[in-house]
């Protein structure tokens, strides 16, 4: 039995790259459309996505994916017949796992997705 956890390091990076994306667009929306102070929209993205993490951080912190012989098992009662897994990818800091039905699940806020990808297509065996 193997165990995906979230990294709480890789959260709060995933968060502060998502802080710089949205200030930057923020900013350049306001000086686009002539807002004599686009500060504000950097300042509101900030304060928008740090709430937002802050919030949702002990939810993302609890999901735990669980690899056995024969399911992969995760949050919200998933489970996943590992014959069912086509694909385990890294995805944008993530795993994405797709189905034979084309079910697409995300493992979120691993220290290293290809690790993790590559050991849900080889292990744990029976």
């Amino acid at each position: 039995m193997m165990e995906f956890r979230p990294d709480p390091a890789t959260y709060w990076r995933a968060h502060a790259r998502m802080v710089i994306a949205g200030s930057i667009a923020a900013g350049l929306l306001l000086i686009l459309l002539g807002n004599p102070h686009p500060w504000v929209g950097p300042l509101g993205a900030l304060l928008a996505i740090g709430i937002r993490a802050a919030y949702l951080r002990s939810e993302a912190m609890a999901e735990v994916w669980t690899l056995t012989p024969t399911h992969l098992t995760g949050p919200a009662g998933r489970a996943i017949p590992r014959a069912q897994i086509v694909q385990a990818r890294p995805f944008l800091g993530a795993v994405q796992i797709v189905t034979t039905t084309g079910d697409k699940h995300l493992i979120r806020y691993l220290p290293d997705p290809a690790a993790a990808a590559r050991a849900i297509h080889s292990g744990p065996t029976a």
